[in-house]
């Protein structure tokens, strides 16, 4: 996918954080189609990812966005469960990179709210898991 079209989700990610939508549902919502999955669907799946997981401040809700597409997306099913070895190794990557560009993948220490010293905003975090999922579906759109 060319880096106008990934630009253009990331602007819609970040609408839907202004709309109130947490981080993970901003990711999934504007990525969703990448995987097969309706708008809907995507944001009611995401409602507890937020804050780190129900505020807990565990894994960003940017990631955990990634993660769901893309699992949801490589995945065959129950009745043949054949992908999962396929889709680890291809999560390691995202969240190997996710970890390199922004220093942890843990919300609390992006935040600052467990360390008192930010790493990263809320949004730009968005844009990253919003390049990593079209990086990584969307190169049939390329």
């Amino acid at each position: 996918m060319d880096r106008a079209h990934i630009e253009q989700r990331a602007a819609k990610a970040l609408e839907f954080h202004d709309r109130n939508f947490n981080c993970a549902q901003s990711v999934a919502c504007s990525c969703c189609d990448l995987a097969g999955l309706d708008e809907a669907t995507a944001f009611r799946m995401m409602e507890g990812f937020g804050g780190g997981m129900g505020r807990f401040t565990e894994t960003c809700g940017a990631l955990s966005g990634v993660v769901a597409l893309v699992s949801f997306a490589q995945s065959v099913g129950p009745h043949n469960p054949t992908t999962k070895r396929n889709t680890y190794a291809i999560i390691s990557q995202l969240v190997d990179a996710f970890e390199r560009e922004n220093g942890s993948t843990l919300c609390g220490h992006l935040t600052g709210h467990v360390t008192g010293t930010k790493l990263q905003d809320c949004p730009k975090l968005i844009q990253d898991g919003v390049r990593l999922t079209a990086e990584c579906l969307g190169a049939e759109e390329a």
